[in-house]
């Protein structure tokens, strides 16, 4: 409460002030906050993928910027590996206050433009937690299915048509909102086939009503106003892939369908390219759906497959050199290659080289803050694993070059033991070399160092499977 007294008082200070002009155009906006438990001494500001500045947290961990020449819309603010997004038009002063620990869920707006920003963050964590929901209704028929997403929607829609009427919300806000509604039921539609427990996804794709997909004729694969927003980016990888699943059945040649197949997705990236024009939103959705079959990939062959044809797409220079060096670190961790050399920093402050202290079969894991609740979950798990393989050793890494001091506080918190848990003395480097995406990645190694799987996961239904075999040799 302190915070916001005073941070309101320094606002007053700001909009008090007289205009130099009265009849000048309002044309800026004030964005604010106090960041609990900072990852970084900086927030950094953006505007569809360009970044407007910088700013430096204060020694209370405070900010507060004045955008100048606002264009309005969504902006993103991001700190450590979190972003979140801010609805800003002319004369707002949005302050806002999270917790990096359970960064979405803590983060409250307040001032002029609050209401609205709340209430866009509501609807954020509502379609997250509506996902799970989604999944179990994706088993019924696909007549029952729309039933009940049609009636999700009128509920939304219903909702937001009482905070029109109450707050009297720009056009612009109603706009956004409403293609938030629109987007989201229309991500309903399009995952139906994947999820469906069904495994001839082609056969329940021709299921569906005749009209199922008529919004199609409408929609517009290259809205640049919504492309900074999730429900929109959402919507289009559902719909890309639910679009290539048809073009795919048609020259598979009744092969079941496999999501992870190399044809599949060739089939999707030359959609991608085919269908979208928008050179910003083309890039992205190349890009994601690139990293995600190399990260599911072991096989060199296809991996290559897979790169060539994005680097053809593709105009983004940047992401392709990642993407480049990503598979040839992917093809350096394959099974028989030697673990490479890293140093590592023990809670004693020592520095260790990886394989000096590989020296039995071993499981190599991976956690960051700035994925929380993998954090948390996976040093459960870990502790479950180690009870039942005590002929294991399990080495997990810190990979967000904070110190030690600031994960030792975090494991201490949780009473997680500190006993083979290292840090990276070079993060960057380190996960440029272990190919670290996703965070969830696990690395098997043999006693001498070897590498048995470099892409498994200790949440995996078969990692159980592959570490029996590697105890059993």
């Amino acid at each position: 409460m302190k915070f916001y007294l005073s941070f309101i008082l320094l606002c007053v200070t700001f909009f008090g002030c007289k205009k130099d002009n009265g009849s000048a155009t309002v044309d800026y906006a004030y964005i604010g906050g106090e960041i609990i438990n900072p990852n970084t001494k900086y927030v950094v500001l953006s505007k569809n993928e360009t970044i407007i500045d910088t700013i430096n947290l204060d020694g209370r961990n405070r900010f507060l910027y004045k955008i100048k020449n606002l264009s309005d819309g969504i902006y993103n603010f991001r700190h450590g590996g979190e972003y979140q997004m801010v609805l800003l038009e002319p004369q707002d002063s949005v302050l806002f206050r999270l917790n990096t620990l359970d960064f979405d869920e803590s983060l409250v707006f307040s001032g002029k433009g609050s209401k609205k920003n709340n209430y866009l963050i509501e609807t954020f964590l509502e379609s997250e937690a509506e996902e799970q929901y989604i999944i179990k209704l994706c088993q019924l028929s696909a007549e029952d299915y729309q039933k009940h997403i049609d009636s999700i929607r009128d509920r939304k829609t219903e909702k937001f048509n009482q905070f029109v009427k109450k707050h009297h919300p720009s056009d612009l806000f109603k706009d956004f909102m409403q293609a938030n509604i629109n987007y989201s039921y229309y991500s309903s539609k399009e995952v139906y086939p994947f999820l469906h427990y069904g495994k001839n996804k082609a056969e329940i794709l021709k299921s569906v009503p005749a009209n199922f997909y008529d919004y199609r004729k409408d929609i517009n694969y290259n809205d640049v106003l919504l492309s900074n927003y999730h429900n929109y980016m959402t919507f289009l990888r559902h719909s890309v892939s639910n679009l290539t699943l048809e073009k795919h059945d048609a020259h598979s040649t009744g092969k079941p369908f496999h999501r992870g197949s190399t044809c599949y997705n060739l089939d999707r990236l030359h959609l991608i390219d085919s269908l979208v024009t928008n050179e910003a939103i083309k890039n992205e959705l190349l890009f994601k759906f690139t990293m995600y079959f190399l990260s599911k990939s072991n096989n060199e062959k296809n991996n290559e497959a897979i790169l060539g044809s994005y680097i053809e797409k593709s105009t983004n220079e940047k992401d392709k050199d990642q993407l480049t060096r990503y598979v040839n670190s992917i093809n350096n961790l394959k099974a028989g290659a030697k673990l490479p050399e890293l140093t590592l920093i023990s809670y004693n402050k020592a520095e260790q080289d990886l394989h000096s202290i590989i020296n039995k079969p071993s499981v190599i894991s991976f956690w960051s803050t700035m994925h929380y609740e993998h954090f948390k979950k996976s040093h459960k798990q870990l502790r479950i694993l180690k009870e039942k393989y005590p002929e294991l050793k399990f080495i997990t890494i810190n990979i967000d070059g904070y110190g030690i001091d600031k994960s030792k506080q975090i494991l201490q918190g949780y009473n997680f033991d500190y006993s083979d848990e290292y840090l990276f003395k070079n993060p960057d480097k380190a996960i440029d070399i272990l190919a670290m995406y996703p965070i969830t990645k696990t690395i098997i190694v043999d006693r001498k160092g070897k590498v048995v799987n470099g892409n498994s996961n200790i949440f995996s239904i078969s990692f159980e499977k592959e570490v029996l075999g590697l105890l059993n040799r």
